[in-house]
């Protein structure tokens, strides 16, 4: 019984935390955003690359690389996509 009882008076002194961010928690968020700008840039960058150097060599005549090029750019921009899709289902 004074178990039970020291039990009680434990818990109820005990309080709800109220939840609060970790140090440095808005600088890692913004880190976050923008690496998520740097790889959207530099797949539009490297797809509008593909697309030029695909019209100079079509234009030129000579093999085409830039298919493989534009076709890798995108894998890259799918990858990086549900990366942030699995993380956030993660988190």
């Amino acid at each position: 019984m004074i178990l039970a009882a020291l039990h009680d008076t434990v818990l109820a002194e005990v309080g709800n935390p109220t939840p609060e961010a970790p140090p440095l928690a808005d600088k890692l968020l913004q880190m976050g955003r923008y690496f998520t700008w740097l790889v959207q840039l530099s797949g539009i960058t490297a797809i509008t690359y593909g697309g030029g150097r695909f019209a100079w060599e079509k234009w030129n005549g000579g093999g085409l690389q830039s298919p493989k090029m534009i076709a890798s750019a995108m894998a890259g921009g799918a990858v990086a996509t549900s990366a942030g899709t699995i993380m956030n289902a993660v988190i």
